[in-house]
């Protein structure tokens, strides 16, 4: 976490809701520190990139379709387009593009995605509220990226053992305290959003299980509600007030109790959890991730061959075994995207035979490649004893093992993906992925589109409205 030079002291006690709403409804933009500040802004950048890569994505243009028909106040864009539909709308669309390639942040530790759903709905009420600046975005993005952090930390119950994913189950909040914060809503008012959004709040992991396209559309959802809410909460409408800790409040009803309340509180306002945010080099699942590195690590050792790879196995926890290896003979013959996505044997056979993997990997016609889905075949996955008691409730290490037909056995094993904080992301890693996710815009960007994002989000405290930042998102022929 980083420290903040001068903070307000947040008391420690009493329901989270208002302690939450004390803290972000006074966060202005020059107070956060300086790596706070970058890392929102880091943010902002890496979801935008991974939203203009999902503007072309299964699904997308269905949705986008249908809140077009469905008409109404042009209040806030759909990023990638000359549309303009209600706010609410707007953050549906916006927060199912930057999800759907699963490209988008993780907190490694929390187990969750962070910006899919709070830099929808902070930019879809900064485009409403009219006259919000760069800071009024940044300090609205900070806020949402720390309550759905904490939410992720202070949870101690995993995904699997509760059916919830966290990414839009916490998103809900952390959506709405940016949009909140973005419209300038006071202490009480926030708490009312907050209240307001609980009622709407869900996000199951069954959609991974199935390998639903509703899963990328969930975070959508969640950053739909939050302006939802907070034009709601602008007319007067009450919702709970006690929204984490009463009696039904989210932390029984949802997560057994499994919260650590010290967790949530500590060091609000003085540290910044979202400081610890990875951001992802491969478009899928971050339980593939250290299997990727790892296998990466084995094809750049001497007397490895990939067609003469007999069989492969991936060690990992119960929780990672459970999201990306059943059942397995799908994980192994992917059918959908989101079954590749989700998929240890695809995405380590692709690895082992292209040295990385990218967004070329999950399209229809690269999941039916014969290589892969050959090599797939034989890459099997088990729940490591050692992991699961060590790594349980995190973003699981991965030991391959893996034998070549002349008996020569390969191992690695990789505890921290790349992209972590402890192995971060080069600059060079940076730029290949906003190359990558300009290339699958739905429709082509201006030739200096890549420039001109990394600008104006590097210089967007200075900046008096977000419009220029909206549209440098806009197709080529209109600009």
């Amino acid at each position: 976490m980083v420290e903040a030079a001068m903070t307000t002291t947040t008391p420690a006690s009493g329901e989270f809701a208002s302690i939450y709403a004390a803290f972000s409804s006074g966060l202005h933009a020059n107070a956060l520190p300086q790596a706070a500040l970058n890392a929102a802004k880091t943010n902002l950048l890496d979801t935008l990139a991974c939203a203009i890569a999902g503007s072309s994505a299964p699904g997308v243009d269905e949705v986008a379709d249908l809140v077009r028909k469905w008409g109404g106040a042009g209040e806030a864009s759909i990023w990638g387009s000359d549309s303009r539909v209600p706010a609410h709308h707007a953050a549906w669309v916006n927060g199912m593009m930057a999800h759907a390639r699963d490209y988008d942040d993780t907190h490694d530790a929390a187990v969750l995605h962070a910006g899919v759903s709070v830099v929808p709905a902070a930019l879809a009420a900064a485009e409403l509220k009219g006259d919000a600046t760069g800071a009024d975005l940044l300090a609205g993005v900070a806020v949402g990226l720390e309550l759905i952090s904490r939410l992720g930390i202070g949870t101690t119950i995993g995904i699997i053992e509760s059916g919830f994913i966290y990414t839009s189950l916490f998103g809900y909040f952390g959506a709405t305290a940016a949009a909140a914060r973005v419209m300038g809503l006071d202490a009480e008012e926030t708490v009312n959003a907050l209240g307001v959004a609980y009622s709407q709040v869900a996000g199951t992991h069954q959609v991974t299980r199935d390998a639903a396209l509703t899963k990328r559309m969930q975070p959508g959802f969640a950053a739909k509600a939050a302006l939802v809410s907070v034009q709601l909460t602008e007319r007067g409408i009450r919702g709970a007030q006690n929204t984490f800790d009463g009696i039904d409040g989210l932390f029984r009803t949802y997560l057994r109790d499994r919260v650590d309340p010290q967790a949530l509180r500590d060091g609000l306002g003085e540290r910044y959890e979202f400081c610890e945010l990875s951001y992802k080099p491969y478009p899928c699942c971050r339980f593939d991730h250290t299997a990727i590195d790892a296998a990466l690590q084995i094809r750049a050792r001497d007397g490895f061959d990939v067609g003469k790879v007999r069989r492969a196995q991936v060690g990992m926890n119960r929780q990672a075994f459970e999201a990306v290896c059943t059942p397995l003979d799908m994980r192994k013959r992917p059918k959908t995207i989101v079954q590749a996505q989700f998929s240890i044997p695809y995405t380590v056979a692709c690895a082992l035979i292209d040295g990385g993997v990218g967004l070329g990997h999950f399209t229809e016609e690269g999941i039916r490649r014969a290589d892969v889905l050959s090599l797939a075949a034989r890459i099997d996955g088990r729940v490591d004893d050692e992991i699961e008691r060590d790594w349980g409730r995190n973003i699981s290490p991965s030991h391959v093992l893996l034998e070549l037909t002349d008996g020569t056995v390969f191992e690695s094993r990789v505890d921290l993906p790349r992209g972590h904080t402890r192995f971060p992301m080069t600059a060079q890693d940076v730029e290949a992925k906003l190359t990558d996710c300009i290339g699958f815009s739905a429709e082509p960007l201006a030739a200096d589109a890549s420039s001109r994002l990394r600008l104006l989000v590097d210089t967007l405290e200075q900046s008096n409205s977000v419009l220029p930042l909206i549209h440098a998102l806009r197709p080529a022929a209109l600009q």
